[in-house]
């Protein structure tokens, strides 16, 4: 696997065996931006959305983007929130490099990671069976939770432009949600290394391309706001 002593060279690394990053640098300087899926291995529409993608070559006008499609491979593959009789990986922050179960060895690897690469943003793509209703909790479909308060300006201007420009019904209105979570992994980077930290829940009852969609154009928003990408779209590498 890859050493996580110093930032990463341009190219695909192995964090752990069955885990790649993707890492893109463009010629101008800029912030870092990191985006994850798969944390959990039934929401899956922001993996797609990460390996659609990574297939149409998006590619950062300034800054540093990496993209990790597939965080909880086990999960993933048998389409559960955590691999079967294991832990749910996101509630295993800061992680054990010496634990048995492999969530907290993985998970403590990417702290480690991102504490080498210090992004500006990190932004996990999680789904929600509930739709957001600010008078029940837990429900999170169509929100970009966050946990500072103050809400970041950028989340706020993203869902403004979610709901200005994107919506194809009204069912998809965006909110941004205070609900910060100790040991999910969003809090722990933000505690440890105070960038923007987010994560981007879409609701499981839209079809499964329309989420996929509907993720693609929040890491869009997300990384134009921070300059990594230009107002004309994506760069094609």
């Amino acid at each position: 696997m890859t050493a996580l002593d110093g930032r990463l060279s341009p190219g695909v690394h192995l964090i752990w065996p069955t885990v790649p990053v993707y890492v893109f640098d463009a010629d101008a300087e800029g912030p870092t931006c990191l985006v994850q899926a798969g944390i959990h291995g039934d929401e899956i529409a922001g993996a797609h959305a990460l390996a659609e993608i990574l297939e149409e070559e998006w590619r950062p006008v300034r800054g540093r983007l990496l993209i990790i499609p597939v965080m909880n491979p086990p999960a993933y593959r048998a389409r559960t929130r955590a691999a079967p009789g294991g832990l749910d990986l996101n509630r295993c922050f800061p992680g054990d490099p010496d634990a048995e179960r492999y969530e907290p060895r993985l998970a403590h690897r990417f702290l480690q990671l991102v504490k080498a690469e210090r992004p500006a943003l990190v932004a996990t793509l999680h789904e929600s069976l509930k739709r957001y209703d600010p008078e029940v909790r837990p429900s999170y479909g169509q929100s970009l939770v966050y946990g500072v308060d103050p809400a970041p300006g950028v989340l706020e201007r993203v869902c403004r432009r979610l709901n200005d420009e994107a919506l194809a019904s009204e069912e998809e209105r965006w909110a941004i949600q205070y609900d910060p979570v100790p040991t999910s992994s969003t809090e722990v980077i933000v505690d440890a290394i105070g960038c923007v930290g987010t994560c981007v829940e879409t609701w499981m009852g839209f079809p499964e391309p329309r989420r996929i969609e509907m993720q693609k154009q929040v890491v869009r928003y997300l990384l134009e706001d921070f300059g990594l990408l230009g107002p004309s779209g994506p760069r094609r590498g």
